[in-house]
């Protein structure tokens, strides 16, 4: 018996364990006017503050919602809970939709792209002026690009199963660490397979070279022809400076350490803009990063972090807690952006990269091979016969996607055996399909979509946007769960009152203590 094996046995004799998987999503999604155009408002009242509201907030634009789950013990409470906030914000904002798709709407000049605001407060400038820093460093365009973050943990107890190590923080760090290790192997498999952004609007290619990179679909649209995912390639949230970090997944110490350098080492270009123009910050420093978060990635270890701590601190300090998987690009199809059948096979495929064995990565701990597989398919997913590289050899994108598929599925079935449907094993089979035709791929059939319909991106997009928006607005909500979010909503904006009436110190101080308590470069 291989070693996934009797893992899976183990676990499969302790069901409490897989009740115990928790998964959340934080979804973000432009607020667009009628005509689909970026909606230039302050982030609505009605919604809370952004910066206090555990369910709604804001990312980079104040334009750019980001919608919250909890922690929750299945797919179906998860889109549940998904959908509902979405209603909320529907019922309480009825006249900008929520942008459907991970590639923009309509932009206006670079210039006029509003930067999320969150109040006086340190923390709120603290927030802001890391966005500032991001549209010197990489333009206004390139963060209004929205995707799904979806968070997966195990119970401790299930790390004692699956990983060793001395104290039960070393297990689950350990573990956690494969887990990633495995998903950055097969990370290509969730770009072909959900990818849903082969096309752009002319108004994104602000951008000097974007339009040479591309094939004129129709007047204003734009595309990739054989692209899964342009918010995943190079046209899209990606950093040429970061592709040099190296970081290493071989373990948590190595990682934290890259990390560390990464945000205390200056890099000229960014020296050269500065800290402060017209005695007002601008970034919160010169570094290859100005924070932890500012590393673009298709997954991240997390640890929960309290007001003025920083990541990478904590996950040295208390260890990993869950995996962010970052990846995930808005389903145009689905009206909260992602589907039940979508979670369930991300929670038998997060399973799988758990379980299965996961090799260290060889010197120095980077995963070149793995990255280009990703990139490549972001690019040129769909075209005939393409190949992958396999530990150094090359291989058929569909028949690995096959052979993925078939070692997730004793893993998907797991999950079944205990939730009393055969739900996941069931989110394989549409899988399956689009491993063995890429027709039936979302790029693919976005891209149909445009050429038999004669259609614009955006205006499709917005189509398919309002309908979504008129299905939340007519499914409502309970009363009981539309005053809960109307309270919370009035909690938040009194929390970020009394935040801003405690500050006792200077700005510029807070940022000093920030970035101290990053603390000393940890020795690994």
């Amino acid at each position: 018996m291989s070693l996934a094996s009797e893992r899976r046995a183990h676990l499969a004799a302790q069901p409490e364990l897989l009740r115990a998987i928790r998964r959340g999503i934080e979804k973000e999604g432009l607020r667009v006017d009628a005509s689909g155009n970026l909606a230039m408002t302050p982030h609505p009242s009605a919604l809370g503050s952004a910066l206090t509201n555990p369910r709604i907030t804001t990312d980079y634009s104040e334009s750019l919602l980001e919608l919250i789950t909890r922690p929750l013990p299945d797919a179906e409470s998860l889109i549940g809970e998904l959908t509902d906030i979405h209603s909320f914000v529907a019922l309480r904002n009825p006249g900008e939709p929520i942008w459907n798709q991970s590639m923009p709407a309509h932009l206006p000049p670079e210039a006029d792209i509003p930067v999320a605001w969150y109040g006086t407060s340190n923390t709120g400038m603290l927030k802001h002026v890391y966005r500032l820093g991001l549209a010197w460093r990489y333009g206004k365009v390139m963060q209004c690009i929205a995707g799904v973050h979806y968070n997966f943990s195990l119970p401790e107890a299930a790390w004692d199963l699956l990983a060793d190590g001395d104290t039960p923080q070393d297990r689950r760090n350990t573990g956690y660490m494969a887990l990633i290790r495995n998903f950055t192997r097969h990370a290509w498999l969730l770009m072909y397979l959900f990818g849903a952004s082969p096309a752009v609007s002319r108004s994104f290619l602000q951008r000097a070279g974007y339009e040479t990179r591309l094939t004129r679909l129709s007047p204003d649209t734009y595309c990739m022809p054989w692209a899964t995912s342009l918010r995943m390639s190079d046209l899209g949230y990606k950093s040429p400076i970061q592709s040099d970090l190296q970081l290493c997944y071989n373990d948590l110490d190595t990682f934290t350490a890259r990390i560390h350098r990464a945000v205390t080492t200056p890099w000229p270009a960014y020296e050269a803009i500065g800290t402060h123009r017209d005695d007002r910050r601008i970034q919160l420093n010169t570094n290859i990063l100005q924070i932890e978060n500012e590393y673009y990635s298709s997954i991240r270890p997390k640890q929960a972090t309290g007001r003025c701590e920083r990541p990478n601190t904590v996950l040295r300090q208390r260890g990993i807690q869950y995996i962010e998987v970052r990846c995930m690009d808005i389903d145009p199809w689905a009206p909260a952006g992602i589907a039940v059948q979508t979670s369930r096979f991300l929670d038998a495929f997060l399973l799988y990269c758990a379980v299965e064995e996961s090799p260290l990565f060889p010197p120095p701990g980077f995963c070149q091979e793995s990255q280009d597989n990703f990139a490549l398919v972001a690019r040129e997913g769909r075209r005939p016969d393409l190949l992958l590289q396999r530990d150094g050899c090359a291989t058929s994108l569909r028949d690995w996607a096959e052979e993925a598929l078939d070692r997730i599925e004793p893993y998907a079935r797991l999950l079944d055996a205990h939730s009393g449907d055969g739900g996941h094993a069931a989110a394989l089979d549409p899988q399956r399909a689009k491993a063995r035709d890429p027709d039936d791929t979302p790029s693919a059939r976005l891209l149909a979509a445009l050429r038999e319909g004669g259609r614009e991106f955006h205006d499709w997009t917005l189509a398919q946007s309002q309908s979504h928006w008129e299905f939340l607005r007519a499914r409502g909500l309970p009363d009981d769960t539309l005053a809960a979010y109307d309270a919370a909503a009035r909690k938040s904006i009194a929390d970020q009152a009394a935040i801003e009436a405690a500050d006792t110190i200077s700005f510029e101080d807070y940022v000093a203590r920030f970035h101290a308590a990053l603390g000393p470069a940890p020795v690994c």
